[in-house]
C-alpha cells in the first residue's frame, strides 16, 4: 500500500525490485547518516575500508562478534530501496558478486544487511533482511523474498571483495528521557496516525474512482514501535523519507514525522478532490 507517491516522489524510478541492476560499486563511499535521535552518541565520520586482513566467514548460528568492540559482521547489499523491520521485499539477484553473496547467505544463517544507496552513496543505517523463500534458477540467478529484522549502523567496512562485509552495531528505539506531554506519547500518536491513514486511503480511493468503503483495522494490534515501521513502509516511492524514518531511534519522533507527512498528504488529496468535484472530467474532452 503506497500512500505518498503524489507528495514525495522518488528521486529515481523504482527498479521493479530487480535490485542488483543498481550500479553500486564497493568503491562508492558510505555517507554518514544524519543523527536524528537524541544526542549522547558520537557522530561517526566517513566510513573507510579496514586493512587487508579480513575476519572469518560467519558461522551457521550467528555472525562472529568482534571481541574488542562488540560489533558483528554482516554482508551488505546496497539497494535503491529501504527495508523496514517486519516488511518483505521480493528481489531478483543476478549480478555475479551478489550471487556469490547469496550462496554464502543460504549456506549460513540466511541473513544479510540491506542499505539504501542513492546518488550520494550508501547510508550507514540499514536493516537485516532474512531470506524466507528463494528459488535458484538454472543460470545461477535467484528469486527471493526477504523479511526485515533488526536495524543496524555500519561502524566500518571489513572487506569489499567479492562483496561488501561490514562490522555493524544493532539499533533499537530508546524510551523517552522525559514524560511526554498529553497526546504526544507513542500510543496516542499511533492512534492519530492510524486515523490519518484511514482518511488518506478513503480520499485516495475517491480520487481513483473506487467505491468508498470502510477501511479495516490498519494497526492490527501492533505496539507503537512496530506500527511506526509499518507506516514507514507504506511511504513507497519516497525512499529518502523512508530512510530518515528508519534512522530515528525514538518511536514517538518517528510517529510525529509520519503524522506530519500524512497531514500534508491529506491536505493535498482533499484539495485535489475538491478540484475534481468542481471540474469533473468530461467524457467528450480530449
Amino acid at each position: 500500500m503506497a500512500l505518498l507517491p503524489q507528495i514525495l516522489p522518488s528521486p529515481r524510478p523504482h527498479p521493479h525490485l530487480a535490485a542488483s541492476r543498481y550500479p553500486f560499486s564497493p568503491a562508492h563511499a558510505f555517507r554518514t547518516a544524519p543523527r536524528l535521535h537524541a544526542s549522547g552518541h558520537r557522530r561517526r565520520g566517513r566510513l573507510a575500508a579496514s586493512g587487508p586482513g579480513s575476519s572469518p566467514s560467519p558461522s551457521p548460528d550467528q555472525y562472529p562478534s568482534e571481541p574488542d568492540d562488540g560489533l558483528v559482521e554482516l554482508p551488505l547489499f546496497p539497494l535503491p530501496l529501504v527495508l523496514f523491520p517486519d516488511a518483505t521485499h521480493a528481489l531478483h539477484i543476478f549480478e555475479f558478486r551478489y550471487r556469490i553473496m547469496m550462496h554464502t547467505v543460504l549456506d549460513t544463517d540466511l541473513r544479510f544487511g540491506v542499505v539504501f544507496a542513492g546518488s550520494d552513496g550508501a547510508s550507514d543505517v540499514g536493516c537485516v533482511g532474512e531470506v524466507v523463500k528463494h528459488e535458484r534458477l538454472a543460470d545461477d540467478r535467484f528469486f527471493l523474498i526477504c523479511k526485515g529484522q533488526e536495524r543496524f549502523r555500519v561502524a566500518r567496512i571489513v572487506r569489499n571483495k567479492p562483496y561488501l562485509v561490514a562490522a555493524v552495531q544493532w539499533l533499537e528505539d530508546r524510551p523517552p528521557a522525559e514524560t511526554p506531554s498529553p497526546g504526544e506519547d507513542a500510543e496516542a500518536l499511533a492512534v492519530e496516525v492510524e486515523a490519518l491513514m484511514r482518511d488518506v486511503i478513503r480520499i485516495a480511493n475517491r480520487l481513483n474512482g473506487k467505491p468508498e468503503k470502510e477501511v479495516g483495522d490498519l494497526r492490527r494490534g501492533l505496539f507503537p514501535t512496530p506500527f511506526s515501521f509499518y507506516v514507514g513502509n507504506t511511504f513507497e516511492g519516497a525512499p529518502r523519507e523512508q530512510q530518515a524514518l528508519l534512522e530515528l531511534e525514538d518511536t514517538a519522533a518517528r510517529l510525529r514525522r509520519e503524522r506530519d507527512t500524512l497531514r500534508n498528504t491529506l491536505n493535498y488529496l482533499t484539495a485535489a478532490s475538491a478540484v475534481k468535484d468542481v471540474f469533473p472530467s468530461s467524457p467528450s474532452s480530449g
